[in-house]
């Protein structure tokens, strides 16, 4: 170590402190203290990286001292020196996490040169981990305000352009106009579609989970109002089977986010032509949920298959999804500790089973 190490040492014996601090000098910063309440006054007003403590002191021992001290400053490790008599009061100090290590007196300079350098190490290490925390916290708080901002600061627009747009297509008839809307509308649509995705993206992969009751019902009957808003639905022959005779404890942000993907993927995967189908089943039971969603829809490749959970992953040429759908539906289920099946034949339809457990049973 380049810096040098900051030691108090507390001890109620002045030949003591005085041949600690001639010995150690040239290693590190010493100073010295020759009770424990000049000790802890010492400690609030400077920065240590070790504290070195007398176990026998008059009025309150070692241990004591750094019962103290954990109170006033935690973060300086802390060593007791003691006799072979102290060694009950040692091992309970040391098992309630108040001491990194004991040394017996009298004290072996290299040792406690050692022991003073490895604990300085942890200091350093803990100091490290703790400013990490303190960033990733931050930019936790940051990333949330983002995706607020991407929420409302950009949807809010876009669904105004979109709101003009359709406005504008009402009072002009010339066709090739209305395809310049038409090619609008399509494009704000498609930029939405993506922001909403990120958003489902962040709940989905960023946040931990938070249990509630969960009514799978008003779920889905909220989701198929925003659909019928979005799509065209109307040739889409859809089928609905959702039993729930208990409740059940989940988070509502991850359900809906594999309820919206897989109902997504499905309605976008459609046949361009003939009969359409999708299919919704959603089962409670014995705490546990089991959600089907088929179709018969273009299908999966058998060799796409083992990927499509994937980022980004795409298992057409379709220019309708973003790659993120089913990593999401993954990554929702995962981490609700449930487990998703997907089964597909190309050109008959994709179906896919996920089971959830209750979380206030786990």
């Amino acid at each position: 170590m380049t810096k040098k190490i900051n030691v108090l040492y507390i001890d109620d014996e002045d030949n003591n402190l005085n041949s600690f601090k001639a010995a150690l000098r040239r290693d590190f910063k010493v100073h010295t203290a020759l009770d424990a309440a000049e000790g802890l006054k010492i400690a609030e007003t400077r920065e240590f990286e070790v504290v070195i403590a007398d176990q026998r002191m008059p009025g309150i021992t070692g241990v004591e001292f750094f019962e103290r001290l954990v109170k006033i400053n935690p973060d300086p490790i802390r060593i007791l020196l003691t006799g072979y008599s102290d060694i009950s009061s040692v091992i309970d100090a040391i098992n309630r996490g108040e001491v990194y290590r004991f040394i017996d007196k009298p004290w072996n300079l290299e040792q406690i040169k050692n022991a003073v350098i490895n604990a300085a190490e942890i200091y350093y290490a803990r100091k490290e981990l703790k400013e990490k925390n303190e960033r990733l916290e931050k930019l936790h708080s940051e990333m949330n305000q983002f995706v607020y901002s991407l929420s409302h600061e950009l949807r809010g627009p876009l669904m105004s352009i979109s709101g003009i747009s359709k406005l504008a297509k009402m009072e002009v008839n010339e066709p090739g106009i209305v395809e310049y809307f038409e090619m609008i509308d399509s494009a704000t649509l498609k930029l939405d579609d993506f922001i909403y995705k990120m958003l489902d993206f962040y709940r989905s992969t960023k946040i931990e989970n938070k249990i509630v009751s969960i009514d799978f019902k008003g779920i889905f009957d909220q989701l198929m109002k925003d659909y019928q808003l979005k799509w065209d639905l109307s040739e889409i022959e859809l089928s609905f089977d959702i039993s729930q005779e208990e409740p059940f404890y989940s988070d509502e942000s991850k359900i809906r986010v594999i309820l919206n993907n897989l109902f997504s993927n499905a309605y976008k995967f459609q046949k361009e032509n003939g009969n359409r189908w999708i299919h919704i089943c959603i089962k409670v039971s014995r705490n546990k949920a089991y959600l089907e969603l088929a179709d018969n829809g273009i299908g999966i490749e058998e060799k796409h298959q083992s990927d499509v959970f994937n980022l980004f992953h795409r298992a057409t040429q379709r220019n309708v999804g973003s790659g993120l759908g089913l990593y999401m539906v993954k990554e929702s289920v995962e981490q609700l500790k449930g487990n998703v099946v997907l089964k597909s034949d190309v050109g008959k339809g994709t179906s896919v089973q996920v089971h959830l457990p209750d979380l206030n049973n786990n």
